[in-house]
Formats: structure tokens, C-alpha cells, sequence
């Protein structure tokens, strides 16, 4: 149901890096209809600290987060929780009749993605994935190339995704649904999906497993069309970030790619001519930020859907099974009706950088 007022109240879910990095301060630039007013945490340091520097009505753990909903009149959630725990703060949100903004991937599992989408939808609440790419100027206009045509029939996708993630990070904890593939695969492949503008119908992979995750990992992913995808991710291998998509009249390459600090680049190489453009630096969280709350006030269905979560956390699955069993996996046939286009694009200001608390960065520097 359409909301009359003219900011959505939020809830954050969740205390570590990204959320102290990105999705808190990004509030201050969503402020024209998004409002912070609560943090949940286990970590009561981290609830007094964050509580004071955004001056929030409300703090609490997790036990506290319906009590919390109700006492703050929460319109929505952002989930930045650990993997693993997405779909029961999903399912208790929704319970509630709040709106779900999550971070990515959706859930580590399928199964987990329709609860989510199944409960958000019998309780007429929205559903978003955190996708930050979907609204930021580089992505689309990569998208748009394609589109137009400009590098033709576009046939080969290869991208590298790496950082080396620090001890005891929960990217290195399969309690918490760590792992390469769900912590910067999802980009690879998210990438792949909608630049092919098709969804991927067999899986191989291959991987080196480290503390019980995929810890480098990578992947053949074929498309109708005679299309083809190839990725490598690690948390193990020196910082890369970078993908590109070839076709039968030229290629454009995407480096850095898939960063939310510092700017993006584009090179565009048509016949033997190439061309260059630098995409400025921003904030790209309050963008998505901003996007969900307009959905909320004015009754719209998200883009990126549950249902886009799920169609990256299905060929997640395949490629660990793959993996696992050194076969490919066959998906099933899918039809997805929506893609990302320029008209969601937006931009805010870069924000500074702010001090953690009780959270480190994944990645040693």
C-alpha cells in the first residue's frame, strides 16, 4: 500500500564494515525521502557509538528487532547481516509488514530466495537486493553499449574479481555462508546475466577450498546464442576488479568494475580505434537507498527484484555443485522479464570515509 508521507523510516540490520562504511552515512544523502532511525546489533559498543554519531530514536540486539519495529515505526529494513542470516531477518520483518532492502547475494540458497520473496509478497511488502550497480552511471552505460549495438553481436564475457580477505572474516566462515562465489561471484555473474541479456543454461567450475569456502573459484557460464561467460574470484589473490564483453564488431572493457569506492572506467574499442571514458567517484549506496524508498511511497515493484537475487544465487549453487562434483550442471530454462536500463541511474557525492567501530575492512590492504 502506498505510504502518504514523504520519508520511509529505516531500520539498519546489521553493524559491520559495510554498514558502517556505506549504508549509514549514506543516509545523508537519501535524506529527502529515506530517514535512519535505528541500528540492530548484537554489539552493544557498537549501538551507543552509532546511536550517538547518526542521532538515532533507537538502538537494539537482534532479539529486540520486532519490539524495535514497532516502537520506532520502521517502514523498511536494510539487512546487512552475514549471509546466513538473511532470510530469518527477511521473514521477521515481513512478519511485521516492513519493507525489505537486503544486501547481497539474497540467501545462500534457493530454497531461502522464495521464502523471502513468498513472505514479502503474502505480506504485501517490497523486496529489493541491494544491487548498488543498478543504479550506477558505468554499469547502465555498459548495458547500454550492448544494447545499441556498438560492439555487435556481443558473444565472449570474462571477468577477475579478487581481494585477500583477512583471518577470522565471515567471507572465510561457511557457518555464515562465506565463500568467493557468494561474496563477489554474484558481481561476475549479475553482470554477465544482464549485458547477455539472457540467463545462463549450464555451469562448470572449478575451485580451491580454504576453511571449508570456496576460496578461489572459476567459472565457464554458457548462454543461448553461442554466448559464453568465464570468471575468476578469490579471496586469496592481489586486489582485481575488472570484466569484458567481446562481440563480432568490437569489445568493451570495464576496469575498475565492479568498486563502490573510486571511479569507474570504460574502454571501448570499435574496429582498431579505442576510446576511453572515466566515470566520476559517488556515493552508491544512497542512490539504491533513494530508489527503495520511491518504490515504498508510490507503490512500484523494485528492479532488482527478489526474484533477480534468486536468478544469481541459482547459478551460485551450480557452480559450487559443479565444482564439488567436477561435472557441469544443466539450469533449468528462465524467462527474466526486467533488466536494469539508464532511466535508473543517479548519482550522489562521495562520502568520507568514516571510523569503524568493532569492524575491520575484509581486505588486507
Amino acid at each position: 500500500m502506498a505510504k502518504t508521507k514523504e520519508q520511509v523510516r529505516y531500520a539498519v540490520v546489521g553493524a559491520g564494515n559495510i554498514a558502517q562504511v556505506a549504508v549509514l552515512p549514506a543516509f545523508a544523502h537519501a535524506e529527502e525521502n529515506s530517514r535512519l532511525v535505528a541500528v540492530i546489533s548484537g554489539d552493544s559498543e557498537k549501538r551507543r557509538v552509532l546511536r550517538e554519531r547518526y542521532e538515532l530514536e533507537l538502538d537494539g540486539n537482534y532479539d529486540e528487532l520486532e519490539s524495535v519495529l514497532e516502537r520506532g515505526q520502521i517502514d523498511a529494513v536494510y539487512l546487512a547481516t552475514p549471509n546466513a542470516h538473511h532470510r530469518d531477518f527477511a521473514l521477521r520483518a515481513a512478519a511485521q509488514g516492513v519493507h525489505v532492502l537486503c544486501e547481497k547475494p539474497l540467501a545462500p540458497s534457493t530454497e531461502d530466495c522464495r521464502k523471502m520473496v513468498d513472505a514479502c509478497a503474502a505480506r504485501e511488502v517490497k523486496l529489493m537486493v541491494a544491487y548498488r550497480l543498478h543504479f550506477e552511471e558505468a554499469t547502465l552505460a555498459a548495458l547500454d553499449v550492448v544494447r545499441s549495438g556498438r560492439i555487435g553481436e556481443p558473444r565472449l564475457f570474462s571477468a577477475f574479481f579478487t581481494h585477500v580477505v583477512r583471518g577470522g572474516d565471515i567471507r572465510r566462515d561457511p557457518d555464515e555462508a562465506g565463500g568467493a562465489s557468494y561474496d563477489l561471484g554474484v558481481y561476475c555473474i549479475n553482470a554477465a546475466r544482464n549485458l547477455f541479456d539472457a540467463e545462463p543454461i549450464s555451469v562448470m567450475a572449478d575451485m580451491v577450498e580454504r576453511d571449508g569456502v570456496d576460496d578461489t573459484t572459476t567459472v565457464l557460464l554458457r548462454f543461448p546464442r553461442q554466448q559464453m561467460a568465464q570468471f575468476c574470484v578469490s579471496n586469496s589473490v592481489a586486489g582485481v576488479s575488472s570484466y569484458r564483453i567481446a562481440g563480432t564488431e568490437g569489445d568493451l572493457r570495464v576496469e575498475p568494475a565492479f568498486e563502490y569506492v573510486g571511479e569507474l572506467e570504460h574502454h571501448l574499442t570499435i574496429g582498431e580505434e579505442t576510446k576511453s571514458r572515466s566515470f566520476r567517484k559517488g556515493d552508491q549506496f544512497a542512490p539504491e537507498l533513494r530508489y527503495f524508498s520511491d518504490c515504498i511511497l508510490n507503490d512500484r515493484e523494485p528492479e532488482p527484484s527478489g526474484e533477480e537475487g534468486w536468478c544469481d544465487v541459482r547459478v551460485v549453487e551450480a557452480i559450487l555443485e559443479s565444482a564439488r562434483t567436477q561435472r557441469p550442471v544443466t539450469l533449468a530454462a528462465h524467462q527474466r522479464q526486467r533488466r536494469p536500463g539508464l532511466a535508473q541511474g543517479d548519482h550522489a557525492p562521495p562520502i568520507k570515509k568514516p571510523k569503524t567501530v568493532g569492524s575491520p575492512s575484509p581486505s588486507v590492504k
